[in-house]
């Protein structure tokens, strides 16, 4: 996957998040790509994951060729709340291989991540793979997508 074929990448956490997602947001822009931070940047102000995901689904919405990284404490918050939009395909990764995989097989446009869990070293190996692995545009992985869409 080149670069140029993502639009944007959206990235958004809640507050637990907050330092993982800044450091991620730096280091891709830095990488070239064009980053959208949706928040938030607080982390002394709690706020509830799943309005994230829904903030980050709704920017999706109609911008097929974009990405998505979720963040929150375990990663599952977020990956269950964008999981609710039809048009979401989150899944919790901690290691690259993973990022590829899933990529791959199930096409995810969004990446979530747990703050909790992962040094941000490998979070951002895995937001990196995430962004540059192709999807394995067959029939039958296609048929599989359609039918949870």
């Amino acid at each position: 996957m080149n670069k140029n074929d993502i639009t944007r990448v959206f990235i958004a956490s809640d507050h637990r998040g907050v330092g993982l997602k800044l450091y991620l947001y730096e280091m891709l822009m830095a990488d070239g790509y064009n980053v959208v931070n949706l928040g938030t940047d607080d982390l002394n102000t709690p706020v509830d994951f799943p309005d994230i995901a829904d903030k980050l689904a709704d920017a999706m919405l109609d911008d097929t060729q974009s990405r998505g990284i979720l963040i929150c404490g375990t990663g599952a918050g977020m990956e269950i709340a964008a999981n609710r939009h039809r048009h979401i395909r989150a899944s919790r990764v901690d290691r690259p291989e993973q990022a590829r995989d899933d990529r791959f097989h199930d096409d995810i446009n969004v990446l979530a991540l747990a703050a909790d869990d992962i040094d941000i070293e490998q979070a951002f190996l895995c937001a990196q793979t995430f962004l540059e692995s192709p999807f394995d545009n067959i029939e039958k992985r296609i048929r599989r997508i359609q039918k949870i869409s």
